[in-house]
């Protein structure tokens, strides 16, 4: 078995060498990987739910689950027995095949993202050499199954929640992909699993903190996190494209919605902070599965923070900040940063193959890079401010008579 390990070190290999037929077991390695990437999200998205509502009650000072099972640890199992068992209500007007598909292809999404999703040096389930396109490709289909969830559902608020989800998730999927060119651009290859081995003497994210920053903020707008929770307003639009469901159907979406934020929060360890890379990991590449899901992890309870302390924004407020604000930041650090990794590539400061590991070989375009991130950031800043004290002072002019109003003092009126 050893002697199988070490020259095939694959399933394939192995049962090839055992006497099967080599295109069975192709087949059976291939089918494999399939089941065990489809289903492994499958079972982390019961344990990420428990997790979401134990760390939201914690930063609400609630108790959160803790009923079924030891702290809790069985209510996810028992909220989705409950969802199984529910009426499945179907409207009488809806376009019944649509309707239904909405719901698992909304959870398909974002398992087959999984796909390209490197989780150690010998694991991946497809290392495509277009895995980043890849990624954004496959994410936006989300996005179709809520237009087929509101349109199907024959309802005019279904429809209206579905139209701003649209328009929401589309217009953030522009600055997610010019930050996500960045890393790209540092490695040269679109493939995820490139980008990590890129990243073995620096990671990305101190070449350029400002294009990570706005990726983080682009996936809490596409998967529909606070301050960005539009997807479901229920003091606008009841509840959003999901009015007319129920049972496991309403709870798909929901499985698809958290287990969408914890993908993101891989995809940022993967593009930012080196993925699976850490120390020993190619002596046991089993260690880079605990330093991917660690990284991960730590994006992942950035991401529960965000959405438990920050309130729900305007659709307005929402649509300004992304192409007024985002959009722009993010093209000009795209140039920006293009700009100065072609300097550094002219005048020879990148390391060679042989120092791809080096820390220090890679400090000097460190620094540039850098200090070209601080100065954009510095020049965003100050534009900010003078757009503030524009609106201050807009504001002081149109309301004079309030002013006068408030200096005189208020009295309660005296009851007869």
């Amino acid at each position: 078995m050893q002697e199988c390990i070490d020259i095939f070190n694959t399933f394939a290999g192995c049962l090839t060498a055992s006497g099967a037929d080599p295109g069975l077991a192709q087949f059976l390695s291939i089918l494999l990987g399939v089941v065990l990437v489809a289903m492994g999200p499958l079972v982390i998205v019961i344990f990420l739910i428990w997790v979401e509502r134990k760390y939201a009650a914690r930063v609400q000072d609630r108790l959160g689950p803790n009923r079924v099972g030891p702290f809790g640890l069985l209510q996810t199992f028992a909220d989705a027995l409950k969802l199984i068992t529910k009426e499945d209500i179907t409207p009488a007007g809806a376009d019944k095949l649509i309707y239904n598909l909405a719901p698992i292809i909304s959870v398909v999404s974002v398992i087959l993202i999984w796909a390209v999703v490197p989780i150690s040096p010998l694991h991946i389930g497809a290392d495509l050499s277009i895995g980043a396109l890849y990624f954004v490709a496959v994410g936006s289909i989300g996005t179709l199954a809520i237009m087929m969830a509101g349109w199907s559902s024959n309802n005019k608020y279904a429809l209206l929640g579905a139209f701003r989800v649209v328009a929401q998730l589309v217009s953030y999927e522009v600055p997610l992909v010019f930050s996500l060119l960045v890393p790209v651009m540092f490695a040269g290859t679109m493939s995820m699993q490139g980008i990590v081995e890129a990243q073995l003497g620096m990671w990305f994210i101190v070449f350029s903190p400002l294009a990570a920053l706005i990726f983080f903020i682009s996936t809490q707008a596409e998967t529909g996190r606070a301050p960005f929770d539009l997807i479901e307003a229920e003091s606008e639009l009841v509840a959003g494209y999901n009015i007319e469901y129920s049972g496991m159907k309403f709870g798909l979406f929901f499985a698809g919605e958290f287990l969408h934020v914890f993908t993101n929060a891989l995809i940022f360890a993967i593009l930012f902070t080196g993925g699976w890379l850490g120390p020993f990991v190619y002596q046991v590449p089993a260690l880079g599965i605990i330093y991917l899901f660690a990284k991960g992890s730590i994006f992942y309870l950035l991401s529960l923070h965000l959405r438990n302390t920050l309130p729900r924004i305007r659709i307005d407020q929402l649509m300004s900040f992304n192409w007024k604000f985002l959009v722009p930041v993010s093209i000009a650090n795209l140039i920006l940063v293009a700009f100065l990794w072609k300097v550094i590539q002219l005048i020879g400061l990148l390391p060679g193959p042989e120092n791809a590991s080096d820390f220090l070989a890679h400090l000097p375009a460190a620094i540039i890079m850098l200090v070209g991130n601080l100065a954009l950031t510095v020049v965003v800043l100050q534009m900010l401010r003078n757009v503030g004290r524009r609106a201050v002072a807009a504001n002081a002019v149109s309301t004079p008579a309030n002013a006068e109003l408030d200096d005189q003092p208020y009295s309660l009126p005296v009851p007869h």
